[in-house]
């Protein structure tokens, strides 16, 4: 009996010591070495901030978060709730603490209403429910503003237009213009154009020409543009960040308002889409695309080198295409330009 109770004790210490050491393995791999114990969420953090205080990579959020079972959606934590964070089988857990809880199906149908974003919204708002991308399709055969009218040449809000291959009245639709193509890096396969947004019509009569109505415009309208149906926002509340599942390999082909050298919280245009396994909330790692230069060492030679792709940011995708996705920049260590290298992290 005495040998039965002494393995038992040497059996008890021996989990707890591995226990011991397992906490501090798991830690080394997801959290920071100087992460708090705990934090009080503050008005304006989003909650790719929130993971950085804690983890090496804030896209492993899912990983440490423990659910607490009387909150409705987990992911949705608001200006003074306290995250903590405790070990739960060995493993890091980060646990939501708010005490005296008064929640009501309506706080949380509305999860903009106060609730910390996962990113800032701000930066991707007009990105969220505008389309910005014609594939090749739509650009040749979109319905198109044939005429403004009364001898107009150009049209705007409170205007009538006259527009052709549109079959349906009382719908709301996006004018656009087609711009640059968007290429596949490597290949110049031309995936999509950019559409520029003009705006917002709704169709007042069918026929051929139909009668529709410009409700908003932030730009001249013109003879040519294009008509694409409304769509709704896409909700912030979908972006959590994530890796994703399978290897994805891609460039940047394009950037959003104009800027030359990309930094954070800059919008950028992505040969991968939807059609290749990306979604909302996929964080992918930014490479700087190494320059080949010559090796001058040998300069009768014309030898090349490639120089090796290094790393350069982290970008989270927000809002898919078929083809193209748009990813908003949330980290950058060095310039990032057009043609760098995206991939999962």
């Amino acid at each position: 009996m005495k040998r039965v109770r002494l393995f038992s004790r040497q059996l008890a210490l021996s989990l707890l010591i591995g226990l011991w050491l397992a906490v501090p393995a798991a830690a080394e791999t997801l959290l920071r070495s100087d992460h708090p114990t705990q934090y009080t969420v503050q008005k304006g953090d989003t909650l790719w901030d929130i993971s950085g205080r804690f983890l090496r990579s804030p896209w492993r959020w899912p990983e440490i978060w423990n659910v607490n079972p009387q909150v409705a959606n987990p992911h949705l934590i608001f200006p003074g709730d306290r995250l903590e964070l405790v070990y739960v089988d060995g493993q890091p857990r980060l646990q939501l603490s708010r005490g005296v809880l008064k929640l009501s199906p309506q706080v949380r149908s509305r999860p903009w209403d106060g609730a910390i974003p996962t990113i800032p919204i701000g930066d991707i708002s007009p990105f969220l429910s505008r389309p910005y991308v014609l594939n090749p399709a739509q650009a040749d055969e979109a319905p198109y503003i044939v005429s403004f009218g009364e001898d107009h040449i150009i049209g705007g809000t409170g205007v009538r237009a006259y527009v052709r291959a549109l079959d349906e009245s009382g719908g709301k639709y996006h004018v656009v213009r087609p711009g640059a193509p968007y290429r596949e890096a490597d290949s110049d396969e031309i995936l999509g154009y950019e559409a520029i947004y003009i705006g917002t019509v709704e169709a007042m009569s069918s026929g051929d020409p139909a009668t529709v109505y410009f409700n908003s415009s932030e730009r001249e309208a013109i003879l040519g543009d294009r008509l694409i149906p409304s769509s709704g926002d896409v909700s912030w509340a979908n972006f959590i960040p994530r890796q994703p599942t399978g290897d994805v390999s891609g460039s940047i082909i394009g950037v959003k308002g104009g800027v030359a050298q990309i930094g954070q919280f800059n919008v950028v245009v992505l040969d991968r889409g939807a059609g290749d396994g990306l979604k909302p909330g996929h964080v992918l790692r930014i490479d700087q695309r190494g320059e080949t230069i010559r090796d001058v060492v040998t300069p009768d030679s014309r030898d090349t080198v490639k120089l090796p792709d290094e790393e350069a940011g982290l970008l989270m995708v927000f809002r898919t295409f078929e083809r193209i996705s748009f990813g908003l920049v949330l980290n950058a260590v060095r310039p990032i330009h057009v043609l760098d290298r995206v991939r999962t992290p």
